[in-house]
């Protein structure tokens, strides 16, 4: 259970951040500088986001190890992933195909790229171990 918990804090920890940086892109920097552009630059925050989340999650659960560091990203991740597609879906109607589909190539794959060290990152750090 303590597992979970932590995924669930990372996973809060950047989609809020992402869900707030984006009420800040889609009306202010989208019909300024286009989606792409306005993608690419909240892609740094969002990384900032994803080292300080991660690296908090291992330094509160040293007890975990890498292997459930690593399992705690994955579950972050499918919980984001799962986000996302809700969020798409009930702000735009999009199906995931759809979703998918209408990414940007350039953007899109950067947000994959992001999404892949999201899920991995928490496993990344170097921890004392709990009992040191």
């Amino acid at each position: 259970m303590p597992l979970l918990r932590a995924a669930a804090l990372y996973f809060l920890q950047v989609f809020g951040a992402g869900f707030a940086l984006a009420c800040i892109r889609i009306p202010l920097l989208v019909p300024r500088f286009g989606g792409r552009v306005a993608e690419l630059m909240e892609m740094p925050v969002m990384l900032a986001v994803i080292v300080w989340a991660s690296r908090g999650l291992a330094q509160r659960h040293p007890g975990f190890g890498r292997g459930g560091r690593l399992a705690a990203g994955m579950a972050a991740f499918c919980l984001l992933v799962g986000a996302e597609l809700g969020v798409a879906w009930a702000f735009g109607a999009h199906s995931p195909a759809e979703y998918i589909a209408s990414r940007d190539p350039v953007s899109g794959g950067v947000y994959l790229a992001s999404l892949v060290f999201f899920a991995v990152a928490p496993a990344l750090w170097r921890v004392a171990p709990a009992d040191a």
